[in-house]
């Protein structure tokens, strides 16, 4: 598979971030949805970030207080048992999880699809009580004129999937939750198939430990049904421990290509590619046996948490899958890859 990386790599990364609010640093942007605006390229990046402060004892967290309107701060201790801090990414505390950074969406305008000028406040951060723990992983479809922008919420109640809409990304209308815990992962198709509407999604069973991507259909973009198994890890390959939807899919003459991000037993994060029939989308014509993208660079490879290539969107424009993914959850990156390459890839 011949990957052209942006020499420019990263393109954006916590040092272009300004924090939302004093106190706050930046710790990672990446896992961005993407979008054509006019003759802009439109990122809405998810920027992660964490209070300044604490000190050798001491572990700040922030938290949207829905009682309050604002984020406030919690405080743990490195020295209390009840605390487990092993893993970089979350606070175990008193057999509850919270998250070490809050995120938030951010939206980043572009010319040429590299050199972005980013907002300096942010697009849609945590409002309600899904939000507390932060917003992250977009995905934009287009439909009908108006950009249709699904996101993870996550709070104590469980990872949901919620749903906002905008025509001009000024003014955004949230149109609540549309898929419960656990749930992520969703990309809706940007058109309609024999009347319905149809998302890709990734709910988790806690009993049996899965992690598959699943189908569902709408009416209204608002319930979903009608829920179908898709596919799932497989076993000894590197898409073995788990699978979810990465970009929203896009039509090409053999069908609708999906790229979708897959991870193995040693957490090492990379992109595939499947092919869905263009009028049955619940039908696999063909998957890729290896990576599309896997992560070797070096920005790649270390990081907040390293290992890691992760799409939530891409432009597939002249035949290029122009593909804008986080690395090691820390920065965002641009690559691109010739549809016929990834056609191939699958026939093998």
């Amino acid at each position: 598979m011949k990957v052209r990386r942006c020499r420019e790599n990263p393109i954006i990364g916590p040092k272009d971030i300004k924090p939302s609010r004093e106190g706050f640093e930046v710790v990672g942007v990446f896992n961005t949805a993407v979008a054509r605006l006019g003759d802009e390229v439109l990122l809405l990046l998810r920027v992660a970030e964490r209070p300044v402060g604490g000190d050798a004892n001491t572990v700040l967290a922030a938290i949207y207080d829905t009682a309050k309107g604002d984020t406030i701060l919690k405080e743990f201790s490195r020295n209390s048992s009840d605390n487990d801090f092993s893993d970089p990414r979350l606070i175990i505390s008193g057999g509850r999880t919270y998250l070490s950074s809050i995120s938030h969406l951010r939206l980043a305008r572009s010319r040429d699809g590299v050199h972005f000028e980013i907002d300096a406040e942010p697009a849609l951060a945590g409002s309600n009580e899904y939000e507390t723990f932060g917003l992250e992983d977009a995905r934009i479809s287009f439909l009908s004129g108006t950009y249709y922008i699904d996101y993870v919420a996550v709070s104590p109640n469980g990872v949901t999937t919620c749903l906002a809409s905008t025509r001009d990304f000024e003014r955004f209308e949230r149109l609540g939750v549309i898929f419960c815990p656990e749930n992520k992962d969703v990309a809706i198709f940007p058109r309609k198939i024999n009347g319905k509407y149809y998302a890709l999604h990734r709910p988790v069973s806690s009993l049996f430990a899965t992690s598959d991507i699943w189908l569902a259909e709408s009416d209204d973009l608002i319930c979903w049904g009608n829920h179908r198994y898709i596919m799932g890890p497989r076993a000894g390959k590197w898409d073995e421990l788990k699978v979810g939807a990465g970009a929203v899919p896009f039509e090409t003459e053999q069908g609708w290509l999906e790229i979708y991000h897959g991870a193995d037993r040693a957490n090492r994060y990379c992109l595939g590619a499947v092919l869905l029939d263009a009028e049955k989308p619940w039908e696999i014509i063909a998957r890729s046996a290896e990576p599309v993208l896997e992560p070797q660079a070096d920005y790649e490879t270390q990081g907040f948490f390293g290992n890691v290539v992760f799409t939530c969107g891409l432009l597939f424009e002249d035949n290029i899958l122009k593909i804008y993914y986080g690395v090691a959850d820390t920065a965002v990156c641009y690559a691109e890859i010739e549809l016929r390459d990834v056609i191939a890839a699958l026939a093998e």
